[in-house]
């Protein structure tokens, strides 16, 4: 695909350094090797925000999929329930909710936005209950846009601007050329036909720009949670604080993420906060993570550190820029099957039952 597209969905902000640390940090985590137990039958299955799962896993909410592969949001929502489990669609998708709900047989989740024009919100919302969205994602830690230097540098624009270096680009990839020409959409389907002025592209990106709501607040959660009727999950908490005081919204769960690294460059990685977070708040609302999630064994450590289950973002969006829904299902299968090895080698029969006995070391105790 496009180098733009590419680094949109592949880097973080500034130097990049929390979203570096997502990984690094998981991949210092050791896994207890057990033997002599029986492991022959193996469960994966959970529940997840109330919805029954077929492995702990969920597909995150991702911006601008369907410029990854045309009819991205699509392809990954069927590649999800195919495989068991719920996929989010983000606010800033290019396929609209309604383009999504028509293609599809199942409920999905909605990833909420807010942002300054409230009726803007409100319809939404609406718009979520009438395409029978079955879980609300409202995201806390995009009040203020994270600089991401590299899609500065590469002059992003929905869709790609005309310039000479994009025509080269573009090009050159003629197969993700043909396959977005095809698809539904070219700019941000939730925002086609609501937002005025917005068929100029200058304006959509000056309308994005000023959006965002720097003053979003608890209170504000308290007006969605009186507009959607079902369950309501909180994304992007990082600060136990936080997480205690999200645990009293009536929310259904929290998304313990930093956004992948992606808004507050030098934050500590999601993995590193996940323990401490659960343990504030795991008996009070379920915990589930987000942050650097590549393979089964990253699944594993979430679960062992409190989590009910994962957000994978770059994860399965590398599956559908390089394969379509083949390549999103393939990247599920790659994360279930590592994560079924993973569990019979740390002597786990059941995905729900995991805890820390299965970490070579205890993490340090936490205040």
């Amino acid at each position: 695909m496009p180098r733009a597209f590419f680094q949109y969905a592949d880097h973080g902000s500034y130097s990049q350094s929390t979203m570096r640390a997502n990984r690094a940090d998981l991949e210092a985590i050791k896994l207890r090797q057990r033997v002599g137990i029986d492991v022959g039958s193996r469960d994966l299955a959970t529940t997840i925000a109330g919805e029954p799962a077929a492995l702990p896993l969920v597909l995150a909410p991702i911006g601008l999929c369907g410029m990854q592969h045309g009819n991205g949001e699509i392809l990954a929502c069927r590649a999800a329930q195919e495989a068991g489990i719920p996929f989010c669609l983000s606010t800033m998708s290019i396929g609209s909710i309604e383009d999504v709900a028509a293609s599809v047989e199942k409920p999905f989740w909605f990833q909420l936005y807010m942002i300054r024009d409230r009726g803007f919100v409100r319809d939404l919302i609406a718009r979520a209950i009438a395409a029978k969205c079955s879980v609300l994602v409202p995201t806390l830690d995009l009040n203020v846009l994270g600089q991401r230097y590299c899609d500065v540098k590469n002059g992003l624009t929905i869709p790609p601007a005309v310039t000479l270096g994009n025509l080269l680009d573009v090009a050159t990839k003629p197969a993700w050329a043909l396959g977005v020409l095809r698809g539904k959409r070219k700019t941000f389907g939730n925002l086609a036909g609501h937002v005025t002025g917005m068929e100029g592209l200058n304006t959509l990106s000056t309308w994005i720009s000023k959006q965002f709501d720097p003053a979003l607040n608890w209170k504000d959660l308290e007006w969605v949670r009186g507009l959607w009727p079902g369950p309501m999950v909180l994304k992007g908490i990082l600060d136990v604080e936080d997480a205690k005081i999200a645990a009293k919204t009536g929310a259904t769960a929290i998304v313990v993420s930093n956004h992948g690294g992606r808004q507050l460059d030098g934050a500590p990685s999601s993995i590193s906060m996940l323990p401490r977070i659960a343990d504030a708040v795991g008996s009070d609302i379920e915990v589930l993570f987000d942050g650097g999630v590549r393979s089964g064994q990253d699944v594993l450590r979430a679960l062992a550190l409190g989590a009910r289950a994962c957000m994978i973002g770059r994860a399965y969006i590398y599956g559908l820029g390089a394969g379509g829904e083949a390549g999103v299902a393939k990247a599920i299968e790659i994360i279930r099957d590592q994560l079924d090895v993973s569990m019979a080698l740390t002597g786990t029969t059941s995905a729900r039952n995991v805890g820390r006995n299965v970490l070579a070391v205890e993490p340090a105790a936490t205040a």
